[in-house]
C-alpha cells in the first residue's frame, strides 16, 4: 500500500513539483538552522541591521512553506513555487554583494555568485523545464518504428 501512495504522489507531483517539493523542504530546513542556531552574521550586514537572522530565517520558512505547498499545484499554478523559492536566494545575494561593494565582507562577491548561480539560476533553468519534453509516440503507429 506504502508504495502504491507513493506512486500516486510521483505521478501527480510529475517533475517539476518533485523539484519544487526538494527545494521546498531544503528552504524550509535552511531556515530552521537559523532559528535554531543562527550562525555568524559575516557578510549579511545589510539584514541584520533591520532585524537579527533568527528573524530573518522567517523568509526562508516561508518560502519553503509555500514552495512545498506549489509542488502539489497544476503545472501554471506551480509558477508561484518558483517565485517563492527565488526570494531567499535573491535576499541573500544581495546582501553579500552589498557587503562587498561596502567592504565589509570580501568573500561576499564569492558567496553572491554561488547563490545565484547554484541558487537562483538552477531555480530559473527548472521553471522554464516542460512536464514533459518528449513527445510520447502515436498509438497504433509501434511498429512502424521498429
Amino acid at each position: 500500500m506504502g508504495t502504491v501512495l507513493l506512486r500516486r504522489v510521483r505521478k501527480h507531483l510529475g517533475r517539476r513539483g518533485v523539484f519544487l517539493l526538494i527545494l521546498g523542504v531544503g528552504k524550509t530546513c535552511w531556515g530552521l538552522s537559523f532559528l535554531v542556531d543562527p550562525p555568524e552574521a559575516a557578510g549579511l550586514q545589510l539584514l541584520t541591521r533591520f532585524c537579527d537572522l533568527r528573524h530573518w530565517s522567517w523568509l526562508w520558512i516561508i518560502c519553503g512553506i509555500a514552495t512545498i505547498v506549489a509542488a502539489f499545484l497544476r503545472i501554471g499554478r506551480d509558477r508561484w513555487g518558483f517565485y517563492a523559492a527565488l526570494i531567499p536566494p535573491s535576499v541573500w545575494a544581495v546582501a553579500y554583494l552589498a557587503a562587498v561593494l561596502t567592504g565589509d565582507y570580501s568573500r561576499g562577491l564569492w558567496v553572491a555568485i554561488w547563490y545565484l548561480t547554484s541558487h537562483v539560476g538552477v531555480i530559473m533553468w527548472a521553471a522554464t523545464v516542460p512536464e514533459y519534453s518528449v513527445p510520447k509516440p502515436p498509438r497504433g503507429r509501434r511498429d512502424e518504428a521498429l
